[in-house]
């Protein structure tokens, strides 16, 4: 029988693994066989760069590659033609397929952040491989294996259904498009967010239909962004990119409410089940001090993208600007890096002011508009600069040494 902790471990996160039992089956089977179990997880290259509410489902995946078994991880560059209707209201707009490729590839190198990239441990097929192959034959039988009955039983079909609102036929293929993915790569198990429930089930019926062992299905719980309220998301700011600045990312996790922790801790991290269980009693009980635990916290994140010296460096930046109150010894040359830099070329300064020298973005937009900062000593009148006009040049920002510099470029 497979060891409880394990189990346990595998089930962090999750919201329901389905049918009922289906872990542990799987599992038993797995070692009955003597193979290890294929994990599919299947991600659309929608957007060039994830943040850490995506690696939600890549820790998952890598949770089953340290258990021993294979990680499939399908870039859907055909499915992303398509569009995944989950949660939409309207039709989404269609994607150019050289857009596509290119977000491909920056979301493969982002993955490898978190998972095995060992060949014995890790997959990474492209959906076109089989479904631009399908014969208008074989596109027939797949539609004939659903009715549209069933695919309005969706949630978000049938919202629009409701409120009259247009379903695309293509819309329509999505399900079935992902279903065929699991019968592709005979997945055991698929991992998906909890918007993703109705296209699980479609792979169920789809490995039945061509003779396979139908796949369990696990939903992950969504990642809240940093205000503790929303799922985390660009769209609305509350969001850390995996490829932020370190120093970033260690300012954005200690600014998570306290109350957020223990969620981010289960979503991100390694730790095991029965290792999370004892450090909510300590916060519960007050034995342990939530400020010291955020910072353990931001630590495991960064070292887990960035590696160990990534981490303690941020650590030692986030230390000395904001818990000792002085300016680290390095920002007399402030370097500008990619997250500076917003569309359009321009640096947003009070963001930047605020990473450099400490205190709010509000206090530096005040300064700002005060005249209290200035360039080669003209006083700045404007709180986005183009970083053209940034780089080589001093910047003041106060009147003692260590809040002025001169500015490295990208």
């Amino acid at each position: 029988m497979t060891d409880r902790r394990l189990i346990d471990d595998l089930m962090i996160g999750a919201v329901e693994v389905l049918p009922e039992g289906a872990l542990e089956a799987k599992l038993d089977l797995a070692e009955r066989e003597g193979r290890p179990l294929r994990v599919k997880l299947g991600v659309d290259p929608t957007a060039p760069d994830i943040h850490l509410g995506h690696t939600v489902v890549l820790n998952k995946l890598r949770q089953f590659q340290d258990a021993g078994h294979v990680a499939v991880l399908i870039i859907g560059d055909y499915t992303a033609r398509i569009g995944d209707p989950s949660g939409r209201s309207k039709t989404r707009p269609r994607l150019d397929g050289a857009v596509i490729d290119a977000n491909a590839k920056t979301y493969q190198d982002q993955a490898f952040l978190i998972l095995d990239d060992d060949p014995a441990r890790l997959e990474v097929p492209h959906n076109g491989e089989w479904l631009a192959p399908l014969t208008t034959e074989q596109i027939f039988e797949l539609t004939s294996t659903t009715t549209v009955a069933r695919i309005l039983e969706r949630d978000d079909f049938a919202k629009r259904w409701a409120a009259h609102q247009p379903i695309s036929l293509l819309e329509m293929l999505y399900p079935l498009a992902q279903g065929y993915d699991s019968v592709a790569v005979e997945a055991d198990i698929e991992l998906g967010g909890t918007d993703q429930k109705f296209n699980l089930f479609m792979g169920r019926d789809l490995q039945e239909y061509f003779g396979q062992r139908p796949q369990a299905i696990m939903t992950l719980d969504i990642l809240p962004g940093t205000d503790g309220v929303e799922r985390m998301s660009k769209s609305t700011g509350n969001y850390i990119g995996v490829t932020d600045d370190p120093r970033d990312v260690y300012g954005k996790v200690m600014s998570i409410p306290d109350a957020t922790m223990m969620t981010y801790f289960r979503l991100l991290t390694a730790h095991h089940a029965d290792e999370l269980a004892a450090m909510e009693a300590e916060l519960e009980s007050g034995a342990a001090n939530p400020r010291d635990l955020k910072a353990r916290l931001a630590r495991e994140i960064i070292a887990r993208l960035r590696g160990a010296a990534a981490a303690a460096a941020a650590e030692d930046h986030f230390d000395s600007v904001f818990r000792r109150h002085e300016a680290a010894a390095d920002l007399q040359e402030l370097v500008l890096v990619p997250s500076d830099v917003e569309d359009g070329g321009q640096v947003f300064l009070p963001a930047v002011l605020e990473r450099w020298f400490g205190q709010t973005r509000s206090e530096w937009r005040r300064r700002i508009q005060q005249g209290g900062v200035s360039l080669d000593g003209e006083p700045l009148t404007s709180l986005a600069v183009p970083a053209h006009q940034l780089a080589g040049h001093r910047l003041k920002a106060g009147k003692s040494a260590t809040s002025q510099g001169l500015i490295k470029g990208l």
